[in-house]
Order: structure tokens, then sequence, then C-alpha cells
């Protein structure tokens, strides 16, 4: 009944930005976390951001000082603000909401992807 949606992913040159949007919505008590990860082809799916509700933040090396988390508890939102996009930035960006439901179970959900492409 929780689904997890992003939004906001596309194409861009070297250099540029994108703002990626995350929606959970559903039987959500509250959220514990949400965070961004990606995936290119034949890797590993990393995280990227995650952020809490409480606003405790973690980056991946690779995006520190060029990416930005950030959160609206009230409406189950997370934001990825991407700047200084490189190519090897290029991959599917999927959102994951860390939840209690209204069953007080600790629940992870993953939104569908969504594309990242950054040109050289």
């Amino acid at each position: 009944q929780v689904h997890v949606v992003e939004s906001g992913g596309g194409l861009v040159q070297a250099g540029g930005s994108l703002r990626l949007s995350c929606a959970a919505s559903g039987n959500i008590f509250s959220i514990n976390a949400m965070g961004w990860y990606r995936q290119a082809p034949g890797k590993q799916r990393e995280l990227v951001a995650v952020i809490t509700a409480g606003g405790s933040v973690n980056y991946a090396d690779s995006v520190k000082g060029r990416f930005t988390i950030s959160r609206n508890n009230a409406r189950n939102m997370v934001y990825l603000q991407m700047n200084s996009l490189k190519p090897e930035d290029t991959a599917i960006y999927y959102c994951n909401a860390d939840y209690y439901s209204d069953s007080y179970s600790l629940v992870g959900s993953w939104g569908q992807g969504t594309q990242v492409t950054v040109s050289s």
C-alpha cells in the first residue's frame, strides 16, 4: 500500500544540474529515513545520499560538495539537488523510504527509478 515515486531525471550536459524529487505515500506512520541510491549498468547499486527525519545526512564521497539532499517530513518527500554533474554520475537513481507502518513495523520501500544521463 506504500508507494514511492521518483521524478526529475533527464539528459544534461556535463557541468549542468538536475533536481530529483521523491514522494512516499500510503499507510506510513512515520518516516525514519529517506535516501537516494544509483545503479549503472553492470554495477552494484550504491548509496548516494541519505537523510533522517531528524535531518542528519550522509553522502557518498563521490558526490560530496556537488549534491545536496533535503526533505519535507510533513509531506514524506525527499529531494536531491545535483550540481556540477559528471558523465560518471550517469545511472538510474532510486529513492528508498525507510518508515514505520501503521502496525509499527520498520519497512523499506523502493521507487521505480529515474534515469539520469550526463553527456560529456
